[in-house]
C-alpha cells in the first residue's frame, strides 16, 4: 500500500510484496527555502558594479591586491550567477524525462562555484609570485578607499544570504564567498595603510598570497560537500546506520535492506528502503508515522519503502546490504 501524498493509497501486490510508495509526512515534500531571487539580484548587481570600479582604480593605483580582490569579486558574481540560475532550475516541477525535476542542479552550481574559486586563487597566486620579482609602487590612499567600499558592500550582501546558510549549501557558497570577500578587502586596507606607513611595496603581493589562503581554505568544505553530493553520497549530518536502526525498531520490522539515501538536491534528501515485515503491510497511518519521523530525525523528506513479506525472498537483500 502507498502513503501518498496527502491522498488515498493504492494497493500494488507484486510476488508476494507489497510497495509503499513516496510518503513525505504530513507536510509533503521538504520544506523549500524562502526564495532569494531579490537577495541575488542585488548582490550580483551591487558586486557587478564594484567589480568595475575596483579594477580600474586598481590598475591605475598600480595595486595587485586590489586588483587580485576585483578578480576575485569577479568570480563571485559569475558564481552569483549560477547559483541563482541553479536554484530557479531546481524550483521546477518534474517531467516525465527528469522525473525529479532539476533540483539536482542546485548540486552543480555549488561544486561549479567551488571550482571556479579554486581556479580564481591560482591566478592570484601566479600573479603575486610574479610581483615578488618585479616591486611596483602602490598609491595606498586609493587602495584603503576602494577596499573599504568593498568591505560596505560584501558585508551587507552577505547579510542578505545569511538566513538561508545553514539549509542549503548553494546558499552557504554565496554567504561564504561575500564573508571571504569582506574579510579580504579588510586586509587589502591594512596593506594600504601599511605601504603608506613602511613604503614596503612587497606587502602588495603578500596580502595577494594570503588572500588567495583564505579563499582556498573558506572553499574547501564547500568543494568537499559538492563532490560527495554529486556522487549521491549520503549527506553530512545523517549516519545510514542510525537511519537502519530507526527502521529496524519499527513493529513487526524484522529486516531492513537496500536501503540508500541521498541528496536530491541541496535541501532535500531521499531515501528507499526495504522493509520485511512477515505480518503483512502496517496500514497508511503507521507508513506516515514512519515518513514523519525521518524527517524529524534526520531531514529526510522524501523516503519510498516497499514492504516484503519474506526474509531472502528479494533478490536485493544480499546485493545491497545496509
Amino acid at each position: 500500500m502507498t502513503a501518498g501524498d496527502d491522498h488515498a493509497g493504492h494497493d500494488h501486490d507484486h510476488g508476494g510484496k507489497v510497495e509503499s510508495g513516496h510518503s513525505h509526512g504530513p507536510g509533503g515534500h521538504a520544506h523549500a527555502p524562502a526564495s532569494f531571487g531579490k537577495a541575488f539580484a542585488i548582490g550580483i548587481g551591487l558586486n557587478t558594479v564594484f567589480v568595475v570600479i575596483e579594477a580600474g582604480y586598481g590598475y591605475a593605483s598600480n595595486s595587485l591586491a586590489l586588483v587580485a580582490d576585483a578578480g576575485h569579486n569577479l568570480s563571485d558574481v559569475l558564481g552569483l550567477v549560477v547559483a541563482w540560475i541553479a536554484a530557479t532550475l531546481a524550483s521546477r516541477p518534474p517531467s516525465p524525462r527528469f522525473s525529479y525535476g532539476l533540483r539536482s542542479s542546485s548540486i552543480m552550481a555549488a561544486l561549479f562555484n567551488a571550482i571556479f574559486l579554486l581556479i580564481a586563487v591560482g591566478m592570484i597566486t601566479w600573479e603575486a609570485i610574479q610581483r615578488f620579482f618585479d616591486p611596483q609602487p602602490v598609491a595606498g590612499v586609493t587602495v584603503m578607499v576602494v577596499a573599504a567600499i568593498g568591505v560596505l558592500i560584501n558585508g551587507f550582501t552577505a547579510f542578505l544570504f545569511m538566513s538561508g546558510r545553514k539549509g542549503d549549501i548553494n546558499i552557504k557558497g554565496a554567504y561564504l564567498h561575500m564573508v571571504a570577500d569582506a574579510g579580504v578587502s579588510v586586509a587589502v586596507i591594512v596593506a594600504g595603510l601599511l605601504v603608506i606607513v613602511t613604503g614596503w611595496e612587497w606587502l602588495d603581493p603578500v596580502v595577494s598570497l594570503m588572500i588567495a589562503a583564505v579563499i582556498t581554505i573558506g572553499t574547501w568544505g564547500l568543494l568537499r560537500d559538492s563532490v560527495t553530493m554529486s556522487l549521491d553520497a549520503t549527506p553530512p549530518g545523517i549516519d545510514p546506520a542510525a537511519v537502519a536502526a530507526f527502521l529496524e525498531e519499527r513493529p513487526g520490522v524484522v529486516e531492513v535492506h537496500d536501503l540508500h539515501v541521498w541528496p536530491m538536491s541541496t535541501t532535500e534528501t531521499a531515501l528507499t528502503a526495504h522493509l520485511v515485515m512477515p505480518s503483512g503491510h502496517p496500514g497508511d497511518a503507521a507508513m506516515r508515522s514512519i515518513a514523519q519521523e525521518l524527517e524529524e530525525r534526520f531531514g529526510i523528506a522524501h523516503p519510498t519503502i516497499q514492504i516484503e513479506l519474506a526474509t531472502g525472498s528479494c533478490p536485493l537483500a544480499s546485493a545491497h546490504a545496509v
